[in-house]
């Protein structure tokens, strides 16, 4: 979901390889209904035999707020996990989308972090936000949010924005996800990490 994030806060076509379909078909439909624009290969299986994959082409597009909130469920619902990424697509699309994250107290709160590279992200509680697009993103400084994915969120916003950017205390993201900022450079993201010595 991340990946897929990037490519739409950026405008760009990716291909994304050994998706798991099971666990995006929920997701997927939700961006449908947005207006996202996408192709799927054949499905495969994965090496263990268990797992339903398939290669996923993001194609760019305008996309529209939802008609209802965008909120989690149980599996075979919306994954929690992904939920944040949601904040950012919908900061790309036209007009006002909810995210209720009801799972993780306070994580919500992090999402307005976006605000300071241009997102225009009202909290309502500590478990919803509003999030008012399309947004016109903006090169900033900031702390990155003590939260794995709300963290990257931030980071993909930064790859949307003219300029340059610095996001701090990324101790989060490098324990969560193995070389981020390497892959997103192979995909053509400019990303220089700097590491205490």
């Amino acid at each position: 979901m991340s990946l897929l994030a990037a490519a739409v806060v950026t405008q760009s076509e990716i291909t994304i390889r050994r998706v798991p379909i099971e666990f995006m078909e929920i997701e997927l439909a939700t961006l449908e209904q947005m207006g996202m624009i996408y192709d799927l290969s054949d499905e495969y299986v994965s090496a263990n035999g268990q797992t339903r994959l398939v290669d996923l082409t993001y194609r760019p597009g305008p996309l529209k707020a939802p008609t209802d909130k965008i909120h989690p469920l149980p599996f075979p619902g919306l994954n929690i996990d992904n939920l944040p990424f949601f904040a950012l697509i919908a900061a790309t699309a036209e007009g006002t989308t909810m995210i209720h994250d009801w799972v993780y107290e306070n994580r919500a709160i992090y999402l307005t972090e976006l605000t300071k590279v241009g997102g225009r992200v009202q909290l309502l509680d500590p478990h919803r936000v509003m999030i008012e697009g399309p947004t016109r993103w903006r090169a900033a400084e900031v702390m990155c949010p003590p939260a794995l994915r709300p963290g990257v969120v931030v980071l993909l916003a930064m790859l949307a924005a003219p300029g340059t950017s610095v996001l701090r205390n990324v101790y989060v993201i490098n324990r969560g996800y193995e070389d981020l900022a390497d892959r997103l450079n192979a995909l053509g993201a400019s990303i220089t990490t700097f590491r205490d010595i």
